[in-house]
């Protein structure tokens, strides 16, 4: 089955309020959307929203990769069959682009998935139950907080996953007024954003011992990975590498020992998409390393990837899939359903998308 029409195009989508984290206060979503044709008219769609601080790529440049005349050569009048060495080819075409290669590795699944009749996850084998995601909180002042976290507990989510990184002194208040609210009824993750120094974490570590954080994601700065090596190994377990962690080949690097984390934080628009997400899958998995499932500010097209690739990673343990929950709108529906916090994918041919309009 041929592809005869590629289309790509950008949105900026409104976030229903602004937050903050270490470094970076957002307010909006610049999201490119990119479809791929079949000649029986059923249509791929990818998307991509790559976070120019950590990889290095705009959505402006995706936009104008995915109009290039490259991608027009690559993708028209080719065979939906090969769409893995479509999503090679692509690799090499636009090395160090992740956005750009998670919007067509994305829509080549969809569109090859709906051909085969059957869904991404499917295709790859579920070996996952559905798990609970985290939500996330911002930056912001201890009532704040508190609020924003008894608003997600009446809708049923039970983890909480807390930015942190400018002020230690506050992030162990905040995290201990949470425990003493909730009692008991919720998970509490941290999320630094690479805002501490190595005293600054060993300061929150022994002050929030006594709490039972579940994780506690990139303390350190990317580069800084051997410092944390000085830390007891119960202590590591605990850490999540995020913007340490990129592609396949980073992760080959941080599953060496000492292992300066005992969880890996993979994201679509760090990697590139599902084919680059299964390499540092299967990295992990050799090195005994857990996975946790993140995101940007994504529309669902891209979270329902993320969703269905981790429930056929049979090392996954962790998601915070909540990257579409705080757009004003999306252009589709579809891709999963959120039941108490439960993520569960919809069963239906390719990402089980529903492009609005």
């Amino acid at each position: 089955m041929k592809i005869v029409a590629v289309r790509a195009w950008l949105e900026n989508l409104p976030l229903t309020k602004p937050y903050t984290i270490a470094y970076h206060t957002t307010s909006h979503a610049t999201i490119v959307f990119l479809e791929v044709e079949l000649a029986n008219g059923m249509v791929g769609l990818g998307a991509a929203s790559p976070f120019e601080e950590v990889v290095g790529e705009t959505p402006a440049q995706t936009f104008a990769n995915l109009q290039s005349a490259e991608v027009l050569e690559l993708l028209k009048g080719k065979d939906i069959r090969h769409f893995q060495q479509l999503i090679k080819t692509a690799d090499q075409l636009f090395p160090h682009l992740p956005g750009t290669l998670a919007a067509i590795d994305l829509a080549l699944h969809d569109a090859f998935c709906k051909w085969l009749g059957i869904s991404v996850l499917d295709f790859y084998g579920q070996q996952q139950e559905p798990l609970l995601t985290s939500v996330t909180i911002g930056i912001k002042s201890i009532p704040e907080m508190l609020a924003d976290a008894k608003d997600y507990y009446a809708q049923g989510f039970r983890i909480l996953k807390i930015k942190t990184g400018i002020d230690v002194e506050a992030d162990i208040e905040t995290v201990a007024r949470l425990q003493e609210t909730f009692a008991g009824k919720i998970n509490i993750r941290v999320d630094a954003n690479q805002g501490y120094d190595l005293a600054a974490l060993q300061r929150f570590l022994t002050a929030t011992e006594h709490l039972d954080l579940e994780l506690i994601e990139q303390p350190l700065a990317a580069g800084e990975e051997k410092s944390l090596c000085s830390l007891p190994a119960a202590a590591r377990r605990k850490l999540v590498a995020d913007e340490s962690l990129l592609d396949a080949g980073t992760a080959i690097q941080l599953a060496q020992h000492p292992q300066p984390f005992g969880v890996f934080n993979i994201k679509l628009m760090k990697c590139g998409g599902i084919m680059g997400a299964r390499r540092i899958a299967t990295v992990a998995a050799a090195a005994g390393i857990e996975l946790f499932w993140g995101c940007n500010d994504e529309s669902i097209a891209s979270i329902a990837a993320a969703l269905q690739i981790a429930y056929a990673c049979n090392n996954t343990r962790y998601l915070d899939l909540d990257g579409s929950f705080d757009l004003s709108r999306d252009l589709v529906t579809g891709g999963f359903t959120v039941n108490d916090g439960y993520l569960y994918p919809l069963s239906q041919p390719g990402l089980g998308l529903h492009r609005l309009g």
